[in-house]
């Protein structure tokens, strides 16, 4: 008998492609697609259910399916995906509240995976070379994405303490990047100038959206619990990651970087948060070894291959294409 998985958050990008990818593996018997609304992309063999997940109706399908693997991709990243910040955070707090209250009481369930992001460990002048999963952040997110996320993992270790019976599995993953995937940091690549804090060349790590999405399909046949890191080897300097696109940089001081943000933010060219901006201030390198030791998995795309791949791609072609 293959996995019977259902995936969140198959509106965007990453989770489509991700539930489209799990579809093909022969590994899996049945894939279900869950989202608010109905994917753009084509998802073959994806069975899709409008559906959200802070509503009863999640626990209704879990069951009926008898699904064994839950996949959670839909936490957003930025306040627009949700039509606001209020609104983002209980989608991705409350939405995954609900889900996980819905797994709890499904028995079928054995293996519960989601996609997190390293923003959990913040950014500032006081952290180490590189953060290894028992890291405790010397400077804890306090807005978007990345507070939404502390509190996700908060609920998912409380899970896991409530079904030890459930192979839960937590990937911090460095920012996506990649010929596709649209985030709010290849926005900021897209800008004519790029601006950046004077006095700060940032390190950077990124994965490519081709390793994070194999990362997660490798996950839900080896059932591994437990968090890990993942992130392209390597480091790439925000200078350097400039010149090789081809860009003009502008250093301004810091106060006016975070204004810049702020005004780039209201008129929707960019996302940035205040945690965006510090991490164009301070960067952030990820220790991965516990991920490829456990998994026996390395990823094919080191950083600076995976920022090359992006660097080259036609912007023209993805206008269709859903955010991640």
């Amino acid at each position: 008998m293959g996995r019977i998985v259902l995936v969140t958050g198959v509106s965007r990008y990453l989770g489509g492609k991700l539930a489209a990818h799990l579809a093909a593996d022969p590994g899996v018997d049945r894939v279900i697609g869950v989202d608010v609304v109905a994917p753009t992309m084509t998802l073959d063999g994806v069975d899709f259910v409008r559906a959200d997940i802070r509503s009863p109706v999640i626990a209704k399908v879990l069951g009926e399916a008898e699904v064994d693997t839950v996949v959670h991709m839909g936490v957003l990243a930025t306040p627009r995906q949700a039509g606001g910040r209020s609104a983002m955070k209980e989608i991705n707090v409350i939405g995954t509240m609900q889900l996980l209250a819905a797994c709890q009481k499904t028995p079928s369930i054995e293996s519960f995976i989601v996609k997190s992001t390293s923003s959990v460990y913040g950014c500032g002048p006081k952290d180490p070379a590189m953060f290894t999963e028992e890291t405790e952040p010397r400077h804890t997110p306090t807005s978007g994405w990345a507070k939404d996320s502390v509190e996700v993992e908060g609920y998912v270790r409380g899970f896991s303490r409530r079904r030890p019976d459930v192979c839960v599995t937590t990937f911090r993953f460095a920012n996506f990047i990649g010929p596709v995937v649209r985030t709010p940091m290849t926005a900021y690549y897209g800008l004519p100038v790029v601006p950046t804090v004077m006095g700060f060349d940032a390190r950077l790590q990124f994965v490519h959206e081709d390793d994070g999405l194999e990362s997660l399909r490798h996950a839900v046949h080896a059932r591994k619990p437990g968090t890990f890191n993942v992130a392209g080897d390597g480091v790439i300097t925000l200078s350097q990651s400039i010149r090789r696109m081809g860009k003009k940089q502008l250093s301004v001081p810091q106060f006016m970087f975070s204004t810049i943000g702020r005004n780039l933010s209201r008129t929707g060219v960019v996302d940035f948060s205040p945690e965006q901006i510090r991490f164009m201030t301070y960067g952030r390198v990820l220790d991965t070894s516990d991920y490829t030791a456990t998994f026996d998995h390395r990823l094919r795309y080191s950083t600076p291959d995976a920022f090359a791949d992006f660097a080259h791609r036609d912007e023209s072609a993805l206008s269709e294409v859903p955010n991640a």
